[in-house]
């Protein structure tokens, strides 16, 4: 039976995080497009994506380009056209919001349906298998049953994030930054107000809570549960992080090939996607790249401590509590099996007000920290809890090569007439034969002989290789030094050719099948702003579609985010399900909105107007 193939699949910022997600051990990556996706800020060329799938193919791993924001009338063509260069440049899928790409007429590339699409149902996730996508990604809010539930109604692989920042609200289901000042969520532009502070109020005007970050969430942190989540069908675990940087991605992508690489060797009927081995020349360490503490996000069915009030940023690494303070320096008690802090690491600390403050170790004496200005300017009090959100040490281990990763090649060699006849073949399947014109000369030391073309030929540093296995069908030969390093350097080199050709793909446009849809009725929450997402939707038995928020802003009061946290649960004011409580309004200087609290689903849903 062959095995199920298990992805790790890592955001790409750029071309250099891209391969570096690779080398680090990523089955695929994720990368912004020039244009449409839902990270404005982190597009990229044609020529570096093309760049980035000639170096994946090199390990068989993929490469999935987002192009997941909502399309205008006038947009139409250009994404076709970007879609189909896409294609040609040798991406294997394109990450998808808008409808309108199944009524174009592209080549056969995968459509991957964005978690912006609110998959979080079996029939929805069903529909979409149905019409023709070849991956649906999991809204990051479902637990292990749902996830187990979906899996059993459909045949589609499924993707569910496991690492990184999360929105408050379903994905694809916020217009509050739209809303707001018109920066679009789903237009990739979000202009993030679910991390700003924001006052909590009563109907009366009686403030329930003063300048807090209600909205603002934890890092999601499913390390431990990989294992469960294989079983209940996820078949992809995406890191979030297109706008992260190239320690980051090298940081948490090791820290998951290797928490996957754990849980794969204890399954007979699973492995990896991707070939070659990975080497990490460092410990990965999640807490030591952006990271605000983790949660679950209800993965296993309980609710838990999701939000982060306090502050949006990155906190890192708790290290222990202060006991000492004095003029020049404070006395840490770090906590057990800390690495120790040194010169040039970055700390906060929450004030006794809850304001994030930040320090500098300017020279540390074992437990005695000193700062790069006079204790009392900083803040630190007695009792306070350092984090370390800046590793100085860990960071200069990942600014140098920090992982390699290389394919297994076996060798057979044997004599033909006025030469040597070698075959070639990779880890992946790849194979090339070559012949080498070298004069048959016996030698007279046979046990050197053989010994040096051994040694030589396992040179392979610098390469994306190293040698498995060596057979020699051939009497014992002197051959140069020079001349079996330029046999080896041939050998690589129509490896590397025959590593680098695009796949011979079929450009004929694909038909996708047309289902019926389960409502006749869709409003601005469907997301369709153009004239082909109109009629896929119509072509499918849907009578009345109303436009996107982002084309037309709904008259009254509108929904603009509806979440699984809850601001009430959260700050211990929950009375229980079978309480519906009153709604509350959020208010800054940005804006005012009315929350309905959803006590029989514990969530909430914002409203504006």
């Amino acid at each position: 039976m062959e095995k199920q193939r298990i992805e790790l699949l890592s955001p790409a910022r750029d071309l250099a995080c891209g391969k570096e997600a690779i080398n680090h051990g990523a089955d695929a990556v994720y990368i912004g497009a020039p244009k449409f996706g839902a990270r404005a800020a982190a597009g990229n060329t044609l020529e570096d994506i093309e760049a980035l799938c000639a170096h994946g193919r090199l390990y068989g791993a993929s490469v999935h380009v987002t192009m997941n924001t909502l399309l205008f009338d006038g947009e139409l063509d250009a994404a076709r056209e970007q879609a189909v260069a896409l294609w040609s440049a040798g991406v294997d899928a394109l990450i998808i919001q808008d409808m309108a790409f199944l009524e174009m007429d592209l080549p056969p590339i995968a459509l991957h349906a964005s978690t912006q699409t609110d998959n979080r149902t079996p029939e929805r996730v069903k529909f979409l298998e149905d019409s023709g996508f070849e991956r649906v990604i999991l809204a990051r809010e479902l637990s292990l049953d749902t996830i187990r539930t979906i899996s059993d109604a459909t045949t589609v692989p499924l993707e569910a994030f496991v690492h990184g920042a999360l929105c408050v609200s379903y994905s694809g289901q916020c217009w509050m930054s739209a809303a707001l000042g018109g920066r679009s969520a789903n237009r990739g532009t979000c202009g993030q107000p679910c991390r700003l502070a924001w006052d909590l109020k009563e109907a009366s005007g009686k403030v329930v809570s003063a300048g807090r970050h209600l909205l603002s969430l934890k890092d999601m942190d499913r390390s431990a549960h990989i294992g469960p989540m294989l079983d209940a069908g996820i078949s992809s675990f995406k890191i979030e992080g297109r706008l992260k940087s190239q320690d980051y991605v090298k940081n948490v992508t090791a820290f998951y090939r290797q928490a996957l690489d754990r849980e794969l060797d204890r399954r007979a009927g699973s492995t990896r996607v991707s070939f070659g081995r990975v080497t990490h020349h460092f410990t990965p360490n999640i807490e030591k790249s952006f990271f605000r503490g983790g949660t679950d996000y209800y993965l296993s069915g309980k609710r838990g401590k999701v939000a982060s009030p306090d502050t949006p940023k990155a906190m890192g690494e708790r290290m222990g509590q202060v006991v000492h303070v004095a003029k020049d320096h404070v006395t840490l008690k770090a906590d057990k099996g800390r690495t120790p802090v040194v010169n040039g690491d970055g700390l906060c600390f929450l004030d006794p007000s809850g304001n994030l403050k930040g320090i500098k170790a300017n020279r540390v004496d074992g437990g005695l920290i000193r700062p790069s200005q006079p204790v009392a300017k900083t803040g630190l009090f007695k009792g306070a809890v350092l984090y370390r959100n800046f590793d100085h040490a860990f960071l200069k281990l990942l600014e140098k090569e920090s992982a390699e990763r290389r394919l297994a090649v076996d060798l057979s060699i044997k004599e033909v007439k006025d030469g040597l006849w070698i075959a070639a073949a990779d880890e992946t399947g790849r194979s090339v034969t070559h012949w080498f014109g070298v004069e048959p000369v016996p030698a007279r030391d046979k046990d050197k002989a053989r010994k040096t073309l051994e040694t030589q030929l396992a040179k392979l540093g610098g390469t994306p290789f190293y040698l498995r296995g060596l057979t020699l069908n051939l009497p014992p030969l002197f051959i140069p030094v020079s001349e079996i390093n330029r046999l080896r350097r041939e050998v690589v080199a129509l490896l590397l050719d025959e590593a680098g050709a695009m796949p011979a793909w079929d450009s004929e446009p694909v038909s996708r099948p047309v289902i019926p849809f389960p409502e006749t009725r869709l409003t601005y929450r469907a997301n369709v702003a153009n004239a082909l997402a109109k009629r896929f939707y119509t072509r499918r038995g849907v009578s009345s579609v109303e436009p996107a928020f982002e084309a037309t802003e709904p008259e009254g009061p509108v929904t603009v985010m509806e979440t699984r946290h809850c601001i009430r649960e959260a700050l211990g004011l929950c009375k229980g399900k079978a309480h519906q409580a009153e709604p509350l309004v959020l208010e800054n200087e940005k804006g005012r909105f009315t929350v309905h609290f959803l006590c029989g689903v514990c969530g909430m849903r914002i409203e504006k107007g």
